[in-house]
């Protein structure tokens, strides 16, 4: 796609959005069910996944693990937004991998230690580009990139969770 083309495609979006702010807030879902033994079945809309637990808190290995589901959610919305940040700048990529490593301490997750943190300790992002952009583009891609993925900036700035348990 040519900058020319996104922009297009973008240009009434953003003009709705500037005169009518309410119409840019849009909720996005995810729905799934409790499955054989412990496994969550999540529909992505596209295909169905079962998440189970790790293998190193007891689990097959079968399943995907939801951590790692977290880390490609992060790895697919930061590949979007820098190819369409490129395009939008006019930087040209031949090719380009992203990806994304976390430290956990399972030793959190299956309640062997209180000092131990469940989650994630760490998060790194690494881009390797095909490209020849200048420095300062590519200066330029990394900023807009973060400033712009939306699972980078909600895991970086946090968000508010919270969760209701009701009976069916």
């Amino acid at each position: 796609m040519k900058s020319e083309e996104l922009k297009s495609l973008q240009a009434p979006l953003k003009d709705q959005y500037r005169e009518q702010p309410d119409s840019a807030l849009i909720t996005l879902k995810a729905e799934g069910h409790l499955g054989a033994g412990i496994s969550c079945k999540v529909d992505t809309g596209r295909a169905l996944v079962e998440a189970g637990l790790h293998p190193a808190t007891g689990g097959s290995g079968l399943q995907v693990c939801s951590g790692d589901m977290l880390l490609e959610a992060l790895v697919a919305c930061a590949g979007v937004t820098l190819g369409a940040v490129a395009t939008a700048i006019g930087v040209e990529l031949k090719d380009g991998k992203i990806r994304a490593e976390g430290d956990l301490d399972f030793r959190g997750t299956l309640g062997v230690s209180k000092d131990a943190p469940v989650g994630f300790k760490n998060i790194r992002l690494f881009f390797v580009l095909d490209t020849d952009a200048t420095e300062e583009q590519l200066q330029s891609l990394a900023k807009l990139t973060e400033r712009y993925c939306v699972v980078y900036q909600t895991l970086t700035r946090g968000v508010s969770v919270k969760t209701s348990f009701d009976r069916q």
